[in-house]
């Protein structure tokens, strides 16, 4: 059985990838360990690689105000990436990556043991919903798989880039509080 500390230790020697190379601190996850709710990103942008930690720079000052739309915030959710270390100017983790990376985020997935999965972004959605998912087409589509409840909506950064796309995300935001309402009054 798997503990946080063992996890995290084994995480942090990781070379399977050469995205290990150029990290300034592994980006492993962080958040509440036990919260019905996991968000998953891609992979750390510049800001996340030099503090060790998810969604800090300017996409993360978002979605902290996306969660503070639906009354939540990190204390109640899990945070993690497809991929624990920074991809070169922060490009998409390449598919050896994610591959790479894909134990560390199944074994962190079994810890938490969250009822409801929130993908951000089109990597995410593809590394944990279906390999053909469009972002563009599927947000906000509830899908069953390992008997958890997921979905996905557009990442953070997209958001900055795209303004136009915020009331689209604005509604995914508001389906994914109807289900943590639902899921917390069947518990």
């Amino acid at each position: 059985m798997d503990s946080w500390e063992k996890l995290k230790n084994e995480c942090a020697g990781c070379t399977a990838c050469s995205l290990c190379q150029g990290r300034t601190n592994l980006v492993f996850g962080c958040g509440n360990e036990s919260a019905e709710i996991m968000l998953i990103g891609e992979g750390p942008g510049e800001q996340e690689d030099l503090k060790g930690i998810p969604f800090v720079g300017p996409a993360g000052k978002l979605l902290d105000s996306m969660l503070e739309m639906i009354d939540l915030d990190r204390s109640r959710v899990y945070i993690a990436n497809i991929v624990k270390c920074r991809p070169p100017h922060n490009r998409d983790p390449l598919n050896v990556e994610q591959e790479a990376c894909r134990r560390w985020l199944s074994r962190q997935i079994a810890l938490v043991d969250p009822k409801i999965i929130l993908c951000l972004g089109r990597i995410a959605a593809m590394g944990i919903i279906s390999e053909d998912f469009r972002i563009t087409r599927q947000h906000g589509q509830w899908f069953n798989i390992d008997g958890r409840r997921i979905m996905a909506t557009f990442h953070p950064s997209a958001l900055l880039r795209d303004p136009a796309k915020r009331p689209e995300a604005f509604m995914d935001l508001r389906e994914l509080r109807k289900e943590i309402r639902a899921v917390s009054a069947a518990i």
